[in-house]
């Protein structure tokens, strides 16, 4: 559930409050995951930065973290989705120290205008979203950073939106998950805003937003090229085998004799905006925390 209602969000009308499970419960999980070959757990919720905060000791984000950190043969950890009014310092610290917590974050910016994040009802303003950004890069150098985008949200104008190509080609992001508003019945958007940026001009935002991220992601790949990533093994897809880094970048590898869930090394020979592609190699991991 969540508890933010954001006024675009069906999320807590359909879902309810934000509920969370108990810290212990959870450790339990976990374990019994590892035990059945499970090499990687993704902690999930709606504001996953707000766990805790309806228990009666009320524990966070971080100190699970840590709890899971300690789980004896877990490999990786991830979360989502983040809120940037909720992300706080404590967590980004922790998250710097944990071996096992990877390198990534998703974290939905929506918009690059105070007067749209307003309207949005998001809490916080594009500036202290900046501010977010480069504090996490700072503490966690190398981190692979997405976020979530709507275009064409009601009131949003030609300048509004600028705003947010702006904000994106400053920060420039791993990837971009891009969104054009439409109205869901039951939210406070649909009840009293009036949805006044018409779909030709949504989809014209849409593939501005596009171009710019396939370029960005590109150019962010292709400085990976001729280094060394560890990547899990997930499937094989025709004459390939591909998983993912720690920071959640796809790899493809032709020749490899293991079986889904091996830590790799990958050799980078191939870069793109939406993948790698590679061969295995004996040397050491450059991705991994020290």
């Amino acid at each position: 559930g969540c508890a933010q209602f954001c006024t675009y969000c069906i999320v807590p009308y359909r879902r309810g409050r934000e509920r969370s499970r108990a810290v212990a419960d959870i450790v339990t999980e976990a374990k019994e995951l590892v035990k059945s070959g499970i090499k990687e757990i993704t902690l999930v919720g709606q504001n996953v930065d707000a766990y805790g905060h309806d228990l009666p000791d009320k524990p966070d984000l971080a100190g699970l973290l840590e709890k899971l950190d300690s789980v004896d043969g877990l490999c990786r950890l991830r979360f989502l989705t983040n809120h940037p009014k909720d992300m706080n310092s404590r967590l980004i610290n922790t998250i710097s120290h944990l071996s096992k917590v990877c390198e990534q974050i998703n974290l939905p910016v929506q918009a690059g205008s105070d007067d749209i994040l307003s309207a949005m009802k998001r809490g916080y303003s594009a500036e202290q979203y900046r501010h977010l950004v480069r504090e996490i890069r700072e503490k966690l150098p190398g981190i692979g950073l997405t976020t979530d985008v709507i275009v064409g949200f009601p009131g949003e104008t030609a300048a509004n939106f600028e705003q947010t190509v702006d904000l994106l080609n400053e920060l420039k992001f791993d990837a971009v998950h891009i969104a054009a508003y439409s109205p869901r019945k039951g939210t406070v958007a649909a009840r009293k805003f009036t949805d006044d940026v018409p779909p030709a001009e949504k989809k014209r935002r849409l593939a501005i937003i596009e171009k710019m991220q396939t370029e960005t992601a590109a150019a962010i790949n292709a400085a990976l090229s001729g280094r060394t990533v560890e990547v899990l093994m997930e499937c094989k897809e025709k004459d390939s085998w591909y998983g993912r880094t720690r920071t959640n970048k796809l790899v493809f590898v032709r020749e490899f004799a293991g079986q889904p869930g091996d830590l790799v090394d990958v050799l980078v020979e191939r870069t793109g905006p939406w993948s790698l592609q590679g061969k295995i190699n004996g040397g050491k991991n450059h991705e991994r925390k020290k």
